[in-house]
């Protein structure tokens, strides 16, 4: 893929290497997003899913448009004046898993659903993916303990949901033109600690996208045969 600019998605992604994390020769693969433009690439990602798929959106309000046959919309709501009626994002991803889908998609994880999404990837889905604020792909796991923490969950049960339930990170920013841009594509693996880490697979360089070491993982992912 010579050019990976967010802003021109049929090109970018379409007959990139990006198609595999959603597409049919990868059945089971799950990502986090952070950076700028998380919106408008998990959108195209989700148009590469097969039409007999069902994608389940769980969203605080509704902003992915992916265009795809087969979507389900779940969106938050707040109270009302008396208190009542009060729907949160937590509250859809639990719902959310009733409605058998193929894809479980979270539009932004930031609070307790993170422990929830990442339940029911290791609960046999056949894939799904979030959105998260974090300044690079190396600092997801990090963020996503924080919020796993903050909803009651330890540690080293999280790190193994983590590890078996997530597969890759893209991470986006933007260039010094101002273009949104996939700046690097991590995998992840455990440290001798057994917490998971991310491993830069592919980085944008000056020559396009640029081999890491993790790419011989990420190609397999992609449906590669191992070397």
């Amino acid at each position: 893929m010579a050019d990976a600019d967010v802003d021109d998605r049929p090109s970018a992604l379409a007959g990139g290497r990006l198609r595999g994390l959603h597409g049919p020769s990868v059945q089971q693969q799950r990502c986090f997003i952070p950076g700028f433009g998380k919106t408008t690439l998990l959108s195209t990602l989700l148009g590469l899913v097969g039409g007999q798929e069902r994608i389940v959106l769980a969203e605080d309000s509704a902003e992915l448009r992916p265009d795809h046959p087969h979507v389900v919309r779940l969106e938050a709501r707040p109270a009302n004046q008396e208190g009542a009626g009060l729907v949160t994002l937590r509250d859809l991803v639990r719902q959310a898993l009733r409605m058998r889908p193929d894809r479980l998609v979270v539009g932004e994880v930031r609070g307790g659903e993170a422990v929830d999404l990442l339940a029911a990837l290791n609960t046999g889905h056949e894939g799904g993916c979030g959105t998260v604020h974090a300044n690079t792909a190396t600092d997801v796991p990090a963020r996503l303990e924080a919020l796993g923490t903050a909803a009651g969950l330890d540690r080293a049960a999280l790190h193994s949901q983590l590890g078996a339930g997530l597969s890759a990170v893209i991470h986006l920013a933007r260039d010094r033109a101002g273009r949104r841009r996939i700046a690097e594509i991590h995998v992840l693996e455990r440290n001798r600690e057994g917490l998971v880490v991310t491993v830069p697979a592919l980085r944008w360089g000056a020559a396009g996208f640029e081999r890491e070491r993790g790419w011989e993982r990420l190609r397999v992912l992609l449906g590669g045969e191992p070397a």
